[in-house]
């Protein structure tokens, strides 16, 4: 079933909805036609209970073949008038759905010669002239043939240019995401190249010479501790180099947590005791607590709370020289909270040292990457406080922020979000600067350019439209005039005129104007072998429902009779 869908609805993409909507769209059109055709008397019901079935077959047939269920349409709307409640709508979607401009025009041009010349040949006397009626006949197509075809093209163009232009704008960010990954790669091997360079050198100098000076026999136990404490400290720095200079190379986080030769972690939530021990070693006063169950915690965020612990001590040693510190790793039920508070300096140390400013918004940073946050600012009763809050997971896990992207409306394959467009928005996430699809004056100038085509389009059809019933008004009225005859020239003509010149006076008679009269109640009855004509009358009927009309009689090319009387006629 799905299978014969698809058949069906190529190239327009298929869903569940599509089955009823077609069906319906079916149903409907072919429901407006017969029910026309019904009230117009212009066929059968089961005539029309075929034409309906013929309706709904072409409706569900439009989108796979528009031209030809145009051209099929227009040759059996041309006998039916009802026939154009089903043209219209199949002059639009053929507008919509014939891809080359020259078929289009074909289609046109060659649906209405069919429309023409199946309403010469099938349709009924109308008692108009050929040229009139063609004319006719060509303001109603324009009006509702043509202008719909070109409203539906149009839309289809406009919609095909916004999809362009969005899989280009999608094709655009995804190469600049592509050039700012380059980019951001050389920079990140440059950085890492400079530090191995200077800093990988002088560390390696440090643990030399700490290393010959520990093994002095000149220096104290005392010292000789503290000095091994300050090798050991510099064979972890440059363990560490080396870890982030590989972070900066590769790209990317490891999804272990570095080790050094003892087997101590050196990052992650179980190498915090070891910085603690550390500080401890340092002669600092640091106590470490840990609450709650303790769960894992990816490695991103692991790291993260292993760097916001060594931050806030290296921030308490430089600024709170001697105070106390409490280290606390809470695991609640959704996060685990890393809380680092350290006591007031000691009078006259703090503020000795000068900081850069960067560590506290490099862990902003880091927790933010990973959907967390962090505090910090003054402990009651003095101090400070630095507490990060990081998620166990990220992504359906629920973080706490949702961590930005270089291009926010752009999903994670570069391709666009469903339902919001491709666009790449600038650090206030609200203007666009997408230059191809906003000109100078930005979004509004398309916008109003969109409905003023839009209003024009609007405007031509109801000119057409107006166009039309004008010129139709004339030719009905002139119509009227020359079918109309007036009591003085019925009674100017004398019975044994001659038919010829009756006739040369009178109206044909074989116009739509007495096409009901001619079948209506009431008329006498005629003399035997004659021809009768019956003309409508300039006269005002008795009655609302009754028609004025004159009949004249001939027989051997004379006229034998001629009569005045009323007929009743089926409103």
């Amino acid at each position: 079933m799905r299978r014969g869908w698809d058949w069906l609805m190529e190239p327009d993409p298929w869903s569940r909805r599509s089955p009823w909507k077609e069906s319906g769209y079916a149903l409907l059109l072919a429901v407006v036609s017969v029910g026309a055709g019904l009230l117009m008397r212009e066929a059968s019901p089961v005539g029309l209970g075929f034409f309906g079935a013929g309706v709904v077959v072409l409706a569900l047939l439009r989108r796979r073949f528009p031209a030809t269920v145009f051209l099929v349409t227009s040759a059996c709307a041309g006998p039916l008038a009802a026939g154009i409640f089903v043209l219209t709508p199949m002059a639009w979607s053929a507008g919509r759905r014939i891809e080359s401009s020259g078929r289009t025009l074909a289609a046109f041009v060659g649906a209405y010669v069919l429309l023409s010349v199946s309403g010469l040949l099938l349709g009924g006397d109308t008692g108009l002239s050929t040229v009139l009626g063609m004319v006719l006949s060509a303001l109603i197509y324009l009006a509702l043939v043509i202008v719909p075809g070109l409203a539906g093209r149009y839309l289809a163009q406009r919609q095909t240019l916004l999809d362009t232009l969005r899989e280009r704008n999608a094709q655009l960010l995804r190469e600049s995401r592509m050039v700012a990954g380059q980019a951001r790669l050389l920079e990140r091997q440059r950085i890492a190249q400079d530090m191995h360079d200077s800093l990988g050198h002088q560390l390696a100098l440090i643990a030399v010479h700490t290393g010959a000076l520990e093994v002095d026999s000149e220096l104290t136990d005392r010292q000789r501790e503290a000095v091994g404490v300050l090798r050991q400290a510099s064979v972890g720095a440059m363990h560490e180099l080396r870890e982030v200079v590989g972070i900066l190379r590769e790209g990317e986080q490891p999804e272990a947590a570095a080790v050094d030769e003892s087997g101590r972690a050196v990052r992650g939530t179980a190498g915090v005791a070891a910085l603690v021990a550390a500080a401890r070693g340092a002669g600092r006063q640091v106590v470490l607590r840990h609450t709650g169950e303790r769960r894992p915690l990816a490695a991103a965020a692991d790291h993260a709370a292993y760097r916001i612990v060594q931050e806030s001590l290296t921030n308490a040693y430089k600024h709170a020289p001697g105070a106390s510190i409490a280290v606390e790793l809470r695991y609640e039920p959704d996060s685990l909270v890393v809380e680092i508070v350290n006591g007031p300096a000691g009078p006259g140390r703090a503020g000795e040292v000068v900081s850069g400013g960067q560590g506290l918004t490099g862990l902003r940073e880091r927790a933010r990457l990973v959907g967390g946050i962090v505090h910090a600012g003054a402990a009651d009763g003095g101090g400070f406080r630095v507490a990060g809050v990081l998620p166990y997971g990220t992504g359906e896990k629920a973080p706490f922020v949702v961590p930005e992207d270089d291009f926010p409306r752009q999903s994670a394959d570069g391709s666009p979000s469903e339902g919001v467009p491709a666009m790449n928005w600038n650090v206030s996430g609200q203007e666009p600067v997408m230059g191809e699809m906003y000109g100078a004056g930005g979004g509004r100038r398309n916008t109003l350019g969109g409905v003023g085509l839009g209003c024009g389009i609007a405007m031509l059809v109801v000119v057409v439209i107006g166009a039309a019933v004008a010129v139709g008004g004339y030719f009905l009225v002139k119509s009227a005039g020359d079918n109309l005859v007036s009591k003085e020239r019925y009674e100017e003509i004398a019975v044994g005129t001659a038919e010829e010149d009756v006739r040369k006076e009178m109206p044909s008679g074989g116009s739509f104007w007495t096409s009901g009269i001619r079948d209506a109640e009431g008329h006498p009855k005629k003399p035997e072998n004659s021809e009768c004509l019956v003309v409508v009358s300039e006269e005002s009927a008795s009655e609302f429902d009754r028609e004025a009309v004159f009949r004249f009689c001939f027989r051997d090319g004379k006229l034998i009779e001629k009569a005045s009387y009323e007929v009743t006629v089926d409103l």
